[in-house]
Parts: structure tokens; sequence; C-alpha cells
């Protein structure tokens, strides 16, 4: 059995929490899990994303509990891991992912709508993780998976309130996994950094852009994401995983040229966030309520021609140790050569 087969071994029934469920990166990766046979709960504001994200994880062949919460409300979160333990079963993998935000320049983002974000998309994660820890620590084991972006490092124009959480949860998520490594406990947390996604987010997000906003180029299908979720969920020993080149990319160059960084995103950054199409004032908006409480949108956004539905990078990262065994046998593979061409010379 390979070490993949065995990480995966006993997934089957498994009970899996996805916060944000009802659209994007939750939809695809709650319906991965399904796929799986897992008794995945929903968690998510939109009654009829909900109710079309638990027919899409039957349908894979899983079993779907949907739940209507809010993750800002700690009280509401709490009680929903309440009913899924007593309706599903123990909780074995929590996924935080549900996120709200606003795009526009900071100055014209209110006080009021970046508490609303910050609180939903950072103390969401927070309550999420508490709600699993709570019930996880005392049986000794589960996992944890926080679902980030490149924007946990890498702070962007026009997105101060989703980078700014971002950032927070990723400092959440250090001091959280040191304090388990002191305590040799058996929950384990891992993050995953993501690239732009073609998800409804765009259609759905608060914004005071001229033009309708969009991801970053190059673009992913969600699909992508969830794989890389999943294999984090059953990969927990590393601290993060990064999904898709324009990730590694971006943390790279954060890392060794900031200041360079900055400038490149003052000339880039406002253009390529906007389509050229004008934004329309009758654009949903999820800040404050779900956008999709009538309307089911489903996983994929409005950028299907130009999303891929695979990652070269995410593959290399789940193969490292095979990449790591062929590069050390080509090595051998050439020493050897050399040898012999300069035994032939002698």
């Amino acid at each position: 059995m390979s070490r993949q087969q065995g990480a995966r071994a006993g997934t089957d029934g498994q009970v899996v929490v996805v916060t944000g469920a009802s659209g994007g990166v939750g939809r695809a990766t709650a319906r991965a899990f399904g796929a799986r046979g897992a008794r995945v709960a929903l968690l998510a504001r939109g009654e009829e994303g909900l109710a079309g994200a638990a027919d899409d994880v039957r349908e894979a062949g899983g079993t779907a509990l949907p739940l209507a919460v809010d993750v800002s409300d700690h009280d509401a979160v709490e009680a929903a891991a309440d009913r899924i333990e007593q309706e599903l079963g123990p909780i074995a993998v929590w996924v935080n992912v549900a996120f709200s935000t606003v795009f526009a320049p900071v100055r014209e983002v209110s006080a009021e709508e970046f508490r609303r974000a910050t609180e939903v998309t950072y103390l969401g994660f927070v309550h999420g993780t508490l709600a699993a820890l709570h019930r996880m620590e005392p049986r000794g084991g589960g996992t944890i998976v926080q679902v980030g972006s490149a924007l946990a490092y890498r702070g962007v124009p026009l997105q101060a309130a989703y980078c700014a959480a971002k950032h927070a949860i990723q400092g959440f998520h250090e001091s959280l996994r040191c304090e388990l490594l002191h305590d040799k406990s058996g929950v384990r947390v891992t993050m995953v950094q993501l690239p732009g996604l073609n998800t409804p987010q765009f259609t759905w997000v608060k914004s005071r852009l001229p033009h309708s906003p969009r991801p970053v180029a190059p673009v992913y299908q969600p699909e992508v994401a969830a794989r890389g979720i999943l294999y984090a969920a059953d990969h927990p020993g590393r601290r993060e995983y990064w999904v898709g080149g324009s990730t590694v990319g971006t943390l790279l160059g954060d890392k060794f040229a900031p200041g360079l960084l900055d400038r490149y995103l003052a000339r880039t950054g406002f253009k390529g966030q906007q389509t050229g199409r004008d934004r329309s004032p009758s654009q949903p908006d999820n800040l404050w309520k779900p956008a999709d409480e009538h309307h089911d949108y489903g996983a994929h956004g409005a950028f299907d021609d130009e999303s891929s539905p695979r990652s070269h990078q995410l593959w290399a990262s789940h193969h490292h140790g095979l990449l790591a065994a062929l590069g050390a046998t080509a090595a051998v593979a050439g020493a050897a050569a050399v040898g012999r061409a300069l035994r032939r010379s002698a």
C-alpha cells in the first residue's frame, strides 16, 4: 500500500465539516469529500446554495447535512458542531473556507465593513477552529484545515480587508500549531495557500470598483483547490501547502523582493483585478446577507474559458518524494556516466 493510500485508508464515512460550502472552493471541496463516501456537514448562510451543495454531495456518493450558519456567530457555530456530532458522529476533519470581503481602495471601505469582513473571514476561522478543538482534543485526534491564500503573506491593492484577515489567520494558525506540537497533541492543523480561482465571489462580492472584479491571472478551477485541500487533510503533518505556480511565485517574490513587488502591484494590481466591463449596479452583495439565499451559483464563477483544471505545481508538491528519488537516481546515473567516460579517456 502506498503512503497516500495508507493516509486515505478508512476515510469512507468519516465526518467532515466544510464552512463556506454553498459555493466556490467550499462547494468543490464538499463534493470531493462526498465522492469518498464521507458524511459532510455543510455550513453556509444561503439556503438555496446549501441545498445545491447537499445535492452535489449526495450525487457524488456522500451523506450531506446542510446547516444555515453565519460563522461570525460563535454560539451558532458551536450549536452546529453539537448537531453534527449528534446526527453524523464524531468530527474527523474540519475545513475552514468561509469568507466575505470588499473590493475597494482602503479609503472607500467603512469601518463597519472592515469589521464585518474581519468577523466573517478571520473570526469565522477562529470560531470553527475552537469548535473543532473542543471536540477533537478530548478524543486525542482530528484534523483542521485552514484554507488560506497567497494573500495571507502578500497584500495587494483593492483587497485590504481580505488580505488583513488572511494575514491574521496565518498568524493564528502558526500559534496554534506550535501549541499543539508543544502538547504532543493528536490534533493536527495545516493551511493551504491558494491562487486566483474561478469562483462566484467575483459575482457577489461587495465592490466599489468601476469595473467588474476578477481573479488575478493565471486562474484555476476550484476543483484544483479542492484536490489540494483533500491532500492536506490526508497529510496534515506539513505546516502548509502551496497550490498553483502563481502562489509559489508570489510567496517567493514577497520573501526575497517585497519592495519590488510593491511597485509591480502598484502598476498592475488595479487593472489586473478588473475586467473591461462596467460593474453592474445590480450586482449582488453578500457582505451582510447571503447572495445565494434564493439562487444557487454553484462552484464555478464566470471565468471558465480561461481557467485551468489542473496545476503541475500541485502534482509536484504532492509527489516531492518521488521527484527527489528520481532526481537522486538521475544524479547517480550521471555520475556513473562521467566515471565511465573518464575511464575510457584514461
